[in-house]
């Protein structure tokens, strides 16, 4: 037990051993719920950006005040569109794990692997030193060259075992906001025109997100109601890229009792 603590503790191993404890450290948050498995920055869980409802101020009736309000939140219906940098960041090392063939699992799940076995090819590798009796500029030496070659050498052992994982990943699509077309919404402000109005819908995992809207042909002089008001229901039936809002029409949920 001795000469195994020494070896752990020992260069290079021991570097390995720092990343391994904390790799064990994070799975045991996973194991209480206080981590996700798939990492930090999965992209398969929807981030709805804006919650609550909308002051009296944002009603219709306050063009200069809704108009500002409808540009400053237009952005607020997909969370991707706060955190570009992040996502890319998260993209460039997914493409970096592809390349390597470590792809088509959690990112988290490809590394925690590699720094286990990388740690044990690194174990092995200075156990094998040890015995072979080196001096000692010439066992320093390799010592260092142990430290890159471990990683080359728990890459292989890795791209074994995540071949079979694949399958308990499968693939998750990115969520986006023309997965709100086909919702029904509420309106949340005094009235929805042509140039302002915002509306809450639910979002695929069972949360809710405030979402611009756009009611098509201002009411006329002989229908001078607004045909959406603040709680009342609306079909989401299409997105509009350029304007970044939601086109909404009026629409009954039916009484299934």
């Amino acid at each position: 037990m001795g000469e195994f603590t020494a070896v752990a503790l020992g260069f290079p191993t021991v570097c390995y051993g720092g990343a391994l404890v904390v790799v064990v450290g994070y799975w045991g948050l996973v194991l209480i719920g206080a981590a996700d498995s798939h990492g930090p920055g999965h992209h398969g869980h929807f981030a709805p950006a804006h919650h609550g409802h909308p002051g009296p101020g944002h009603h219709a009736g306050d063009a200069h005040g809704g108009d500002a309000h409808a540009g400053g939140s237009a952005h607020a219906t997909d969370g991707s569109a706060h955190n570009g940098s992040g996502t890319d960041g998260h993209r460039s090392h997914v493409n970096l794990l592809d390349a390597a063939g470590l792809g088509g699992v959690p990112m988290i799940v490809a590394l925690s692997l590699l720094t286990a076995l990388s740690w044990f090819v690194s174990l092995v590798g200075s156990v094998a030193l040890d015995a072979a009796g080196l001096p000692g500029g010439l066992r320093l030496a390799a010592s260092v060259a142990l430290l890159p070659a471990a990683v080359l050498g728990g890459w292989p052992l890795t791209w074994t075992l995540v071949r079979p994982l694949r399958h308990l990943f499968p693939e998750e699509r990115s969520p986006s906001r023309a997965d709100f077309v086909g919702q029904v919404c509420v309106i949340r402000t005094g009235t929805v025109t042509d140039r302002f109005g915002q509306a809450e819908v639910a979002a695929p995992d069972g949360s809710t997100a405030i979402v611009q809207v756009r009611c098509e042909g201002p009411p006329g002089d002989d229908d001078p109601d607004p045909p959406l008001t603040a709680g009342s229901t609306a079909l989401l039936y299409a997105y509009d890229d350029e304007g970044e809002f939601f086109r909404a029409a009026p629409f009954a949920v039916p009484d299934l009792n």
